[in-house]
């Protein structure tokens, strides 16, 4: 390999990954764990862009060299002022071109050995999207079933807490997976940042342990499952929690409590499932959002929306759904999740 040039294959050598793409390239998705430091800013980018298009290539590479020089020294003097001499940073842009080579021939004319990732980000993506076909087939998953307002994300948060391997994909989605599941403080993120994160935490276990993850469909809110993921999970042992209606209906209370916040988002989720449900449903949902009577609207939820919905899909879609052992219970206060992830952690394999 050339000096100077790293593959993807070698990420794990580096103290640092360097995004020098624009920060719009760096929001729709980045390698994890990376600082954005633009040689470009997304005004420059466009500016060089237009310059190129309409007047000439050298125009465009005389004055974009210049914006590059001062971003470049602007990092220098407030990023990297005070690393040591064998610090050995990975830089990496679009395609591996002048935007990183740049920025990396200055860093190892003052001494550091950096490295410009070869092929740059669109390798990476191109490995992420390989690696997601095959990867999660290494690991024993266990894929913990149970009808809406089941506890389910909240007993993979306790199994983390007693050291078990944890894939919770609505925590990397942003989303709680049903029609009500946007959450109020965070934004899913892109279909390429999902699946970078996700690439990350399977890297991350270990195929000798089992990994808990939850039932999911196809999508959560907007953002795709990969196929490779989907199909093992829907092949792998399931594990069914059996809560009561009543105890279901006061977590969702408790777990949705913010949606009674907004009445008006409520109402529009809840037309969402026009065609679903009749009208008169709908309008009789909406007036108990209206009135905040949360405790009604979700048993109503359940009954006529989800639990019909969950016993379609689970044995259609899960093939070991039916052997699954089951787990009884009346309480999913939080003490009662903490002593039903107990006894899922404890059972035999």
């Amino acid at each position: 390999m050339k000096k100077g040039i790293a593959t993807v294959a070698q990420l794990d050598t580096f103290d640092e990954f360097i995004d020098a793409r624009s920060p719009a390239e760096f929001q729709e998705d980045h390698l994890p764990g990376a600082i954005s430091c633009p040689v470009l800013d997304n005004e420059q980018r466009a500016i060089v862009g237009t310059i190129y298009k309409q007047q000439s290539a050298f125009d465009a590479r005389r004055i974009g060299a210049a914006m590059v020089a001062e971003n470049i020294a602007r990092h220098l003097r407030e990023r990297f002022h005070d690393k040591p001499k064998d610090w050995r940073p990975l830089v990496y842009c679009w395609r591996g071109g002048q935007r990183s080579g740049s920025f990396v021939t200055w860093l190892r004319l003052i001494g550091w050995d950096a490295c410009q990732l070869e092929g740059g980000y669109k390798n990476w993506r191109r490995m992420v999207v390989a690696e997601l076909e095959t990867l999660p087939k290494r690991f024993d998953l266990r894929v913990i079933c149970g009808a809406t307002g089941s506890g389910k994300t909240r007993v993979l948060e306790e199994l983390a807490a007693l050291g078990a391997q944890v894939l919770d994909l609505e925590d990397l989605a942003a989303h709680k997976g049903s029609v009500l599941g946007a959450l109020p403080d965070r934004a899913q993120p892109t279909q390429k940042a999902f699946e970078s994160r996700l690439y990350e935490k399977l890297h991350g276990f270990d195929p000798a342990r089992p990994v808990y993850v939850e039932a999911e469909s196809r999508k959560i809110g907007r953002i795709h499952l990969p196929e490779g993921l989907i199909a093992h999970m829907r092949a792998s042992a399931c594990v069914a929690i059996d809560a009561t209606r009543d105890a279901r209906i006061e977590f969702l209370v408790r777990d949705y409590a913010y949606l009674g916040d907004d009445v008006p988002d409520l109402q529009h989720r809840i037309d969402f499932l026009r065609g679903l449900q009749s009208n008169e449903v709908l309008d009789r949902w909406k007036d108990l959002a209206r009135q905040r009577d949360l405790h009604t609207l979700y048993g109503e939820f359940i009954d006529l929306h989800y639990d019909p919905l969950y016993h379609r899909s689970q044995n259609h879609n899960f093939a070991r759904f039916p052997d699954a052992p089951s787990f009884s219970c009346d309480d999913l206060t939080p003490a009662g999740v903490r002593d039903l992830a107990q006894r899922i952690f404890s059972a035999p394999a």
